[in-house]
Order: structure tokens, then sequence, then C-alpha cells
């Protein structure tokens, strides 16, 4: 990727800039129905092509239910290249597992002045995603950014209807490097207001809830999900007021970890405060006074995004910067061993190294530097 502060596009090409989601699952879905519907021109692509087939059939309209009621317009393709072209925001909206795919395959067609959002990125994303890009020789100007958190809380219900339980009240996002983060919001505020500047990417890695909600509730809630029989409320009835402890600890590692990095990040519990108006004494309370949790039921599988996705994207990056910085992680290493045991996968091998965030020989220093400047 070609690194220029006097190459920049402040503006977009259009005054509603045109996105691309790339995705078509529960939040892609969203996403590219919620955004169409406010008026931008929108594409999607996935690489599932029954998916794709399947909104063209219905002439690309995804309706919308839940807090949101309506109908969007979108342009389905199976080109990923005719999908990035031309647009400004380059939405992904996969699976942290998906996103080294969608960076090896977005490398040939990305354009200069695009800005590319992982929605969220997870932990490491960026660094991981701005890595695969170099490696694959990307010479366009292009901005990637993480946002801290997915948008919506949202389940698509058919091929072509997404129901939006949530709409949270703001979302970190940074951009790699950070001093590029003001150009990228200019352009994406038009869509998102709710999209606030974070410091810089080790702020929204770090800043990753979803690492300690996910994995944590579904472990503890093995033998529950494992049931055929048994529906329940996932974060409502999957939490209990001491089981709940094991996600604090969880928690404390990670805040930890970020501070030993220079990094100011939020407990969980004043994340729920702050995305959801939920307060609470205890991260017990504030997870049960959730209105938003209600009515979001839990897996029917273990073999699901909460944990293939969230053990190793989220705590094992979370680990590798643990060790990095000599912080020790007793609870989130018995998650992810617990885990690698009950998949029978290694998640430490298959997840999200330093290595392939390009960044396994920098010093605190050094990494911070990169995050900011780019060098």
């Amino acid at each position: 990727m070609r690194r220029n502060k006097a190459k920049t596009r402040i503006a977009p090409r259009e005054e509603k800039p045109k996105v691309a989601v790339l995705g078509a699952g529960h939040g892609g879905l969203a996403m590219a129905a919620h955004v169409s519907a406010m008026g931008f021109e929108t594409r999607i692509y996935t690489r599932n092509p029954e998916r794709i087939r399947a909104l063209q059939e219905r002439d690309g309209k995804i309706e919308l239910t839940g807090i949101i009621t309506g109908f969007g317009k979108v342009y389905p393709t199976m080109s990923l290249k005719d999908c990035l072209d031309g647009a400004d925001v380059v939405m992904v909206a996969v699976p942290a597992m998906g996103h080294s795919y969608y960076g090896e395959q977005c490398a040939p067609h990305l354009e200069d002045g695009q800005i590319v959002v992982l929605n969220p990125g997870r932990t490491g994303g960026a660094l991981e995603f701005v890595n695969i890009l170099r490696n694959k020789g990307c010479k366009s100007d292009v901005i990637v950014c993480e946002a801290q958190t997915f948008i919506y809380v949202s389940r698509h219900t058919d091929v072509a209807q997404a129901q939006i339980f949530q709409i949270k009240n703001t979302v970190a996002c940074a951009a790699l490097p950070s001093y590029r983060t003001p150009e990228a919001l200019r352009v994406i505020n038009k869509i998102y207001p709710q999209f606030v500047p974070a410091s810089n990417v080790l702020e929204t890695s770090l800043d990753n809830i979803g690492a300690i909600f996910h994995p944590g509730i579904a472990l503890l809630n093995a033998a529950r999900i494992e049931d055929e029989r048994s529906d329940f409320e996932f974060y409502l009835e999957g939490v209990g007021m001491i089981t709940s402890r094991i996600l604090e600890k969880m928690d404390h590692e990670r805040v930890t970890i970020a501070r030993s990095l220079g990094i100011r990040v939020h407990t969980a519990r004043e994340w729920l405060y702050l995305s959801y108006d939920s307060p609470g004494k205890t991260l017990y309370d504030a997870i049960l006074g959730n209105a938003a949790y209600r009515g979001v039921l839990a897996p029917r599988t273990l073999y699901h995004r909460y944990l293939l996705e969230d053990i190793p994207f989220s705590l094992v990056p979370i680990e590798e910067f643990g060790k990095s910085t000599r912080v020790e992680t007793p609870a989130i290493s018995a998650i992810i061993t617990l885990g690698s045991i009950l998949l029978d996968t290694d998640f430490r091998e298959e997840g999200r190294t330093l290595e392939k965030m390009g960044i396994q020989d920098y010093s605190i220093k050094r990494l911070r530097k990169y995050i900011t400047t780019g060098v």
C-alpha cells in the first residue's frame, strides 16, 4: 500500500458516498438494507452465490423488521471487482475469519481514496488487513479502518429479510495509521454519525467486548447449547451472578494489557452503559439490565462464530499482546484452551498472531509509532 500524506481525498466523489457492503449474513444484510434505505447507493457482494442469486431474484429488495421497518434496495453482484468499482466506502461486514480472504481478494481491485472499514475488526483486524494488502502488492492509496464493535444488533430471518434489534449509540473507529482517522470519518459520518474517533487501532482492537462476552458465555453454557430441546436467551439467561466472575476476570486481563500498551479502554460494564444506556453496579447487573439483549437467543450449536471467531480472532491476539507485554492471562488462556479441546481445534495455530499482523518483532515504542504514522 502506498502511504503518501500529500495525496489524500478528503471528500467523496459524491455528496452521498457510494457504499459497497461485503457480506450478506446477519450483519451485512442489515447494514446493506439500512444504508440503502437511508438513501445511499449500495452494492452488496458475498462469496456465497446462492445468496446473491436470491437477492437478484427479489430485485435487490431487502425487508427490514424490528426497530426499523421498511425496505432497502441494493445492487447485488457476483463480481467483487464490480462491487468495489467506484465505491467511496467499503464496509466489510463478515466474521473476522473472513478478513484475510477479503484482504487477499480486494487487493487487486481497490482504488485510490477508498475507505475500507472492518465491522468490527475484532482484535488486530486492521493490522492484519493492511499487512495482507502490503504482501499482495496493493499500491492504491486506501484508508483501512476498524470499528470497535458492530453498529447493529441484528439477525437475518430470511435471505432477503433482516431484523434489527438495536442500533448502538456510538461506535469507536480508527484508521491505520491514526493520523488518517479524521479524514476517514468525514466520509463515514455522512452515513453513520454514530461513528466516533478512537485514538488508534490498538484502542479499537483491545476495546473488544465480544471477546469477553461471546466465548465466555458460550462455553459456560456448552451443555445447554448442545441440547437441541433447549432454547434460551444467550445474555439474559446465560449469565449468572457467580459465573459472571469469569467474565469480569477476563475483562480485567484485557484492560490490564491495554494499559501496558499505553491505551485506555472501557471496562465491559462501562461499555454497556455507553453503548446501550445500561447501568449497573456489577457486570451482571449491567448485562441483565440491557433491554437490547431481550430476544437474542443462544446459538443452537457450539460450532458458531462466538467460538470459531471470537477465540482465534479476539482472545488469541489478546493473549499474544499479553505475552509481548508480560501480562499474565490465566482466565483468557483457559478459555482458549478449553475451546480448543471442546472443538478439537488448535485455535492458537489458526488465530491472529503477531506474525500475521506483521508486528512480531515490534517493541511497544515501535508499535505505537507504526499505528500512529504508518511507518
